[in-house]
């Protein structure tokens, strides 16, 4: 790789704020020392911190809480409301 082309990749911590979710890993965005959040980690070293404002542990997909739309119901209520075509 070319030297001085590529950003910083070091480890960061990415926090969901919605459920209090943190989790370490290793992202670019530990080159973005412009924020100057940091945290303390579970191992007593300080990282570079991300807030995001949903992760898998908030998603409404990964936690189960999604809407399932009644597709049916609203075929019936259309077809209740404008008549049977033909």
């Amino acid at each position: 790789m070319r030297k001085g082309i590529h950003p910083a990749y070091g480890p960061v911590v990415f926090r969901d704020r919605a459920v209090n979710h943190a989790f370490l890993t290793r992202s670019t965005l530990a080159g973005t020392e412009g924020t100057g959040k940091t945290v303390e980690w579970e191992d007593g070293r300080t990282y570079p911190v991300v807030d995001v404002e949903i992760s898998d542990v908030s998603h409404p997909f990964y936690t189960g809480t999604a809407r399932v739309l009644d597709t049916a119901g609203r075929v019936e209520r259309f077809e209740r409301r404008y008549g049977k075509q033909g």
